[in-house]
């Protein structure tokens, strides 16, 4: 008799749980060669905005965490990985990688967690200020999440192009609502899985699959995300982000043709790139008359 192989069907991953997608709709995956390998939930609007009520209720939180934990949290990430790149190494080859190609992926992916989580407690040294201001008071300018970042991942990378979104976004204290690669979505919910092992909190991450096309609209509309980040190359998608993205003023971050594999794509000022700055005026009082001493 010939075997009919049980292809495994992947979840969502929100709110730090793996729901099966509200429309029940699901699409093959496939090989290179056509063949299926997996059955991928196709989300809908209404996953994307319970994944975006999980996001709010975990950004508070999250961004009120030392920044030394939010650096221990994304080592942690990159430790399971380390733990399980055979099984990576063997979906990204499934997906049409060659065996030196799904190892450099997987490493860099590794080696960029852990970039970003030494960046932690460090990158507010370079961004924020003491300014000078003529007064009895200090002014410090100093960096602090802007919330809620929706994500389009980039569709030519399965794995390396979803870590090196979400590491800078997450580690200044965002949550984020991730859709990833829709013909290479195989290493999404497994990395998923990673997250959901390595004392992220439920809603920080948040990893949906399906059409890029049908969920733009709705990611880029949500009132209550406060940023965007679209990796691609489509103009009348970066367009109609652009323009739905006045309704509550979200900041646009566009990343068009970008080899996530290159070194020069990992930097601490893309974490600023999802902070604001926020200044502070600290009165002070001098210590006798014309003295210089405060």
């Amino acid at each position: 008799m010939t075997r009919i192989e049980v292809l495994k069907t992947y979840k969502l991953y929100i709110g730090g749980k793996f729901p099966r997608t509200e429309s029940g709709i699901h699409y093959n995956l496939l090989d290179t060669n056509g063949n299926p390998i997996a059955n991928m939930c196709k989300s809908s609007r209404k996953d994307f905005r319970n994944a975006v009520v999980e996001a709010r209720k975990a950004q508070e939180p999250w961004a009120n965490r030392t920044a030394y934990n939010r650096g221990q949290i994304l080592y942690r990430i990159a430790e399971m990985l380390e733990g399980r790149k055979a099984q990576f190494l063997d979906e990204l080859m499934h997906m049409g990688a060659t065996k030196k190609q799904a190892e450099n992926e997987v490493f860099t992916s590794i080696d960029r967690l852990i970039y970003y989580a030494g960046w932690a407690d460090k990158y507010q040294q370079i961004s924020s200020s003491v300014n000078p201001v003529s007064g009895a008071f200090f002014n410090f300018s100093v960096q602090e999440p802007t919330g809620v970042v929706a994500v389009i991942a980039p569709e030519e990378n399965g794995l390396i192009g979803l870590v090196s979104t979400i590491a800078p976004i997450i580690v200044s204290g965002n949550s984020c609502v991730v859709l990833a690669s829709e013909s290479k979505a195989l290493c999404s919910i497994s990395f998923a899985e990673v997250v959901h092992s390595s004392d992220v909190p439920g809603g920080v991450i948040n990893i949906l699959t399906g059409n890029a096309e049908e969920l733009i609209p709705h990611f880029s509309t949500h009132m209550d995300v406060n940023s965007m980040l679209y990796c691609g190359n489509d103009k009348k998608a970066i367009q109609l982000i652009q323009e739905n993205s006045t309704t509550n003023l979200k900041r646009i971050v566009v990343k068009k043709g970008v080899d996530w594999m290159k070194e020069e794509n990992e930097s601490p000022y893309f974490i600023t790139k999802f902070t604001e700055v926020k200044t502070t005026w600290h009165p002070i009082e001098k210590i006798g008359g014309s003295g210089s001493g405060y």
